[in-house]
């Protein structure tokens, strides 16, 4: 088999991947989409329950929706927002049923390499088509050429650490039991019976930490969540850029989001502590746990634990490929620039393609959120817009390669997902918060951080004397 009759392996069922595979197909190109799962959009079912903050129309990409209309398949309500499962459900298995036997389930990648050619090799490197190493299900192992490879296998599988310095803090694996890095689907009874009544450490500044934070405060209000408390801990400061875009997002839901995380604090339902990055995880003499950080500041005893300081590509299976990655963001070298959350919203992430994605290995690339590294501002209007130009050049469309065209809503943080479908939110906005406010209105101490007063019921001496924590929103 020549290299022009091998298939272009794409590793991931995600919305990314199978995007990628609908232009390769709408290309003529053969695609071979390897995922680890056992179903599309694997990654996307395990936060079925979790709100989007994107309509349908900013989730469907246009080639797929060419490959899937002679199936008689109908596009939701263009103005709704889905939950991951509605996406998986609704669009991606769909989209994975009509691109047929080119989607291989249960196979992982274990490795990417030239055919006879290890990373330092040199000579006649770029005549070598691709292998793909692959473990089945069932235990069986398997070797695969391709002519390209693209990597939509995103980030999921790779959540960050509790601890400040990027490595988990000490005594957190230990803690193992009483730590979740996911944001809980609270309508699942186990789950529920996990965190009503008991007081709740979340980490985190993005999407994913306001989704739990709203979710803590509905169980809060509920008759069955009487007692239920979360301790909001940020590594930085509140600003007013913290609660991303407000009422000015052009993404209404997303708007809406951070503006219940807020509204958790204000009722009471959460207290915000900054400046307290953990070093370490213990466990006091009735079982509960105790966060440290790295000045030696204590938090109160809280009985659980939602870390959601971001995700991380997966590289471990691309040794033997040369990559081009930026020293930080472990995004590729071109792309980093553009996406550097200390400069950037979604908004201003200039629109890219083919050229920024490359690597030293030709016509390997990383699409998706694993091309966005450590970076949280991933939309999935940019990774259909990255694969299309990606396989415009596979298939030697160089014109149509270079043409990226993307406008991208503007404010507010990108990572994660949304709230609901509902206005109700936005009553509680306010004038500073919007996105990328000055510097000069962050608050640098550590301290409990009160967005409004109270209500007495609610306020507790524990609540009011403590540190605090974690990671990345919009701006940095």
């Amino acid at each position: 088999m020549t290299e022009q009759q091998l298939p272009v392996v794409v590793i991931g069922a995600g919305p990314v991947g199978l995007a990628a595979a609908a232009h390769l197909t709408g290309r003529g190109l053969t695609p071979l989409v390897l995922e680890a799962g056992e179903a599309a959009g694997a990654a996307v079912r395990e936060w079925a329950h979790v709100r989007l903050f994107s309509t349908w129309s900013e989730l469907v990409d246009a080639e797929a929706e060419k490959l899937l209309a002679p199936t008689g398949w109908t596009r939701p309500d263009p103005t709704t927002y889905p939950t991951g499962g509605d996406w998986a459900e609704r669009y991606l298995r769909p989209l994975a049923d009509a691109l047929g036997e080119t989607v291989r389930y249960g196979a992982t990648v274990t490795g990417v390499s030239r055919v006879g050619r290890d990373r330092v090799v040199d000579a006649e490197r770029e005549d070598q088509p691709f292998t793909v190493h692959v473990t089945h299900a069932d235990g069986g192992e398997e070797r695969l050429l391709a002519a390209a490879v693209i990597d939509a296998s995103g980030s999921w599988t790779l959540p960050g650490p509790a601890g400040g310095d990027g490595l988990p803090a000490l005594g957190e694996k230990a803690a193992a039991d009483h730590v979740a890095y996911r944001v809980p689907d609270l309508n699942d009874p186990a789950a529920r019976a996990r965190y009503a009544g008991r007081r709740t450490a979340v980490i985190g500044s993005g999407a994913s930490a306001f989704t739990a934070l709203a979710a803590l405060a509905e169980l809060a209000r509920a008759e069955d969540g009487s007692g239920t408390h979360a301790t909001w801990i940020l590594r930085r400061g509140i600003s007013g850029s913290t609660f991303g875009g407000g009422t000015a997002d052009q993404l209404p839901a997303r708007g809406a989001l951070g503006l219940a995380a807020k509204a958790a604090v204000e009722q009471g339902h959460a207290s915000a502590v900054t400046g307290f990055r953990t070093a370490s995880v213990e466990r006091d003499g009735d079982g509960r746990l105790v966060l440290t950080a790295e000045d030696g500041r204590r938090l109160d005893p809280v009985d659980e634990v939602i870390v959601l300081t971001g995700l991380r590509p997966d590289l471990s299976f691309l040794s033997e490929i040369r990559l081009g990655l930026d020293e930080r963001l472990q995004a590729p070298v071109e792309l980093a620039p553009l996406i550097d959350p200390n400069q950037h919203s979604c908004g201003t992430v200039y629109p890219h393609g083919h050229r920024e994605l490359g690597h030293p290995e030709r016509d390997f690339y990383m699409v998706g959120a694993k091309s966005y590294g450590r970076a949280p501002t991933f939309l999935a209007l940019t990774g259909y817009e990255q694969v299309r130009s990606v396989v415009a050049a596979l298939a030697g469309d160089t014109e149509s390669a270079d043409r990226v065209e993307l406008v991208l809503p503007e404010t507010g943080v990108c990572g994660g997902a949304g709230l609901f479908d509902t206005p109700a939110a936005e009553s509680t906005a306010s004038a500073d918060s919007g996105c990328c406010s000055p510097a000069s209105s962050v608050v640098q101490a550590p301290q409990v951080v009160a967005l409004g007063r109270r209500p007495e019921a609610s306020a507790s001496p524990e609540a009011s004397a403590s540190p605090a924590e974690n990671g990345g929103g919009c701006c940095g």
